[in-house]
């Protein structure tokens, strides 16, 4: 049930965003939607599946400090 919720969410923003998009000829920014949208959608799917997922905190953490490491020295 869940799912199915989670599917008519996602189908409401595609109508709602996806036809002004298509209107107005902005390819470029439907493809952008479109990634961030699928990406976003398999992120929720895996959540309401109870995958557990890495939090992104720690991969930035480790970004940053290797980041600041190389200007530092």
């Amino acid at each position: 049930m869940r799912i199915v919720l989670l599917i008519l969410a996602f189908l409401g923003i595609i109508l709602f965003e996806v036809p002004g998009l298509i209107q107005k000829k902005y390819g470029r920014e439907l493809v952008a939607f479109s990634a961030f949208l699928l990406f976003a959608f398999v992120v929720s799917l895996l959540q309401v599946l109870d995958v557990k997922l890495p939090n992104p905190n720690a991969g930035i953490e480790q970004l940053i400090k290797g980041v600041l490491a190389f200007f530092h020295k």
